[in-house]
């Protein structure tokens, strides 16, 4: 994507709008990395392998005011980035993984806000406090995002893209779902995807 001086002024403001709305809302937003023609830029000039935060006490400013997050984009096209474990989790999988997961959320009439990367990841929002089932544990590729981590949320810009939502939280009413619940649905969607290969399988073998 063509990050140049016009993109990063248009995108810079819509950042820092989304950014002041979520911190009005609670959610704990900090800047990130963002990228440019060279790689990430934005913590102290260092090239980073971003999106990552800004600040590298970033968990002492979780819970910045308003009008402060407002400070934060003045300047600079930041990614935004919302810490989790504290007033949101997220789970992490890949793109296939996630519309399985979405096909059995919304089968079980279930909203949940669902964010994508250009980077082929899609993150489920979700409470806190849960662990992450052994069963979704082993399965490598799923990751849940709890106290001390954070997650990149739209429009954060990518090198090729930028974030986008997928269900955005106001289709929820901003009610995010028990992480069990997002569990459930993706140990469906790994069972569902193992049955349709071993049939595959067995459809190949005749």
């Amino acid at each position: 994507m063509d990050w140049s001086d016009s993109w990063r002024g248009a995108f810079r403001i819509e950042l820092r709008a989304e950014a002041i709305g979520l911190a009005w809302r609670g959610w704990p937003v900090l800047p990130g990395t963002y990228p440019t023609a060279a790689g990430w830029a934005g913590r102290d000039g260092i090239q980073t392998d971003g999106p990552v935060p800004v600040h590298q006490d970033w968990a002492e400013r979780v819970g910045t005011q308003p009008d402060q997050v407002a400070t934060w984009w003045s300047g600079r096209p930041y990614s935004l980035l919302v810490a989790t474990g504290i007033v949101l989790d997220a789970i992490e999988v890949d793109a296939e993984l996630g519309r399985r997961a979405a096909i059995e959320l919304r089968a079980a009439g279930v909203v949940v806000p669902i964010a994508a990367t250009p980077s082929g990841s899609w993150l489920f929002l979700t409470g806190t406090g849960a662990q992450l089932r052994r069963e979704l544990a082993v399965q490598g590729g799923i990751v849940l995002h709890g106290k001390d981590s954070y997650i990149p949320l739209p429009p954060s810009p990518f090198q090729h893209g930028v974030a986008h939502w997928r269900v955005k939280p106001q289709v929820c009413g901003w009610n995010l779902p028990s992480s069990e619940i997002v569990q459930d649905a993706l140990s469906l969607a790994l069972r569902s995807d193992a049955v349709d290969n071993a049939a595959r399988l067995v459809t190949a073998e005749r």
